[in-house]
């Protein structure tokens, strides 16, 4: 099995704050961790490590550019798995990290 650029990157993980809905939480019936989640207001959590400088998420596993993961990848929050792949955001993200466009991975 071949790896997809998204599992060789993890730019996006160490970019951005990762904000959701307390209902994705598992305390609230969703599959988000608990422990993975910092609430911002009553009705917003964070995934942990997203709000440090620089941020990246506590479920990344790996190393940047190489080989990672996402420990929760089942039970990740709806922004992330919304992130798609080669979009604006990715291209910034990967640009950030001093990894190269993705139309030049071969």
């Amino acid at each position: 099995m071949s790896l997809n650029a998204c599992q060789t990157c993890g730019a996006c993980c160490a970019s951005f704050r990762v904000d959701f809905s307390v209902l994705e939480t598992q305390a609230e019936g969703g599959p988000v961790p608990d422990g993975l989640a910092v609430d911002v207001t009553a009705s917003t959590c964070r995934m942990r490590g997203t709000d440090h400088s620089p941020p990246r998420c506590a479920a990344l596993t790996g190393r940047l550019g190489e080989q990672v993961g996402c420990g929760i990848y089942e039970w990740r929050p709806a922004p992330c798995r919304e992130f798609e792949e080669g979009s604006t955001a990715c291209l910034r993200a990967r640009q950030r990290h001093g990894l190269p466009p993705l139309d030049s991975i071969v």
